[in-house]
């Protein structure tokens, strides 16, 4: 049966719809019913970040030399972000909230997602458990990934400020967040996220738009983070970009380009 044009070959329903995996040209994406991929994977490459925000989604990598404690990921989906994680960072402990099980069930029989002793999965909504535990897990995680998504766009729960209040509280003082959002910056949601993540981080925040996609993705910096160096981040992109074949020069020169009003906050020319 084909599907999204492509060949679907495994569907099933839980009680928030339907999910769908579809291969196409070696190729394998996981569906919520509609068009738009949730999650891709190279089956000749299955550790290779197929989709472009995903790969946006690393360039925190510039702004952090390693991942040697705790980090936090809201939305696990096919999980090639935590897979990534996983084998390039060998001290990390990641724990992954994800509201859907049937997603982790999918994630480890279809794309690969490893049984970790490094690796907490919990079933929960991933604003509500946040928010439960900004008081009790402060100033744990260095590096925290918002990635939640439904078919029909950002989860309700992580649209508030107080969403990012907690992700503030729970991030170390030299912490950062990730976010994939969506829609450009014309969007009224993108500007309302946009204004909450200034307030709450002291504008110390990036966007890099995703080329050729609807996908932004923002980057908001606890107070205690360095005062970064251009031409160190230009060298430093270069030596990622040999050792994860990732394009984060191109991620460099898009946010030097895009963030003409908040960049001097983090980075010196």
């Amino acid at each position: 049966m084909y599907r999204y044009n492509g060949v679907l070959v495994y569907e099933s329903h839980d009680d928030d719809g339907i999910l769908e995996i579809v291969e196409r040209d070696g190729v394998r994406s996981l569906h919520f019913g509609t068009f738009p991929r949730q999650s891709s994977m190279s089956l000749s490459e299955p550790d290779k970040l197929e989709l472009e925000y995903v790969r946006a989604m690393t360039s925190w990598f510039l702004f952090k030399d390693n991942l040697d404690d705790e980090a936090l990921i809201i939305g696990l989906g096919g999980g090639s972000l935590t897979k990534h994680l996983l084998y390039h960072f060998p001290d990390c402990r990641l724990k992954v909230i994800e509201y859907r099980h049937s997603v982790v069930k999918i994630a480890r029989s279809h794309f690969g997602l490893p049984l970790d002793a490094r690796l907490k999965i919990i079933v929960d909504d991933g604003g509500t458990y946040l928010r439960q535990r900004a008081d009790t897990s402060q100033e744990r995680y260095s590096v925290l990934i918002v990635d939640a998504f439904d078919h029909e766009g950002m989860a309700e729960s992580i649209c508030n400020k107080d969403f990012f209040d907690a992700c503030k509280s729970v991030l170390k003082n030299d912490g950062l967040l990730v976010i994939n959002l969506w829609g450009g910056t014309g969007n009224p949601l993108f500007q309302q996220v946009a204004l909450w993540l200034g307030q709450v981080f002291g504008w110390k925040i990036l966007f890099l738009p995703v080329q050729g996609r609807g996908n932004i993705i923002g980057l908001a910096f606890n107070h205690a983070v360095p005062i970064y160096s251009m031409k160190a981040l230009r060298e430093h992109a270069l030596a990622l970009e040999q050792r994860f074949g990732i394009e984060f020069t191109t991620f460099l020169k898009d946010i030097k380009k895009h963030n003409s009003s908040t960049i001097n906050q983090l980075i010196t020319p």
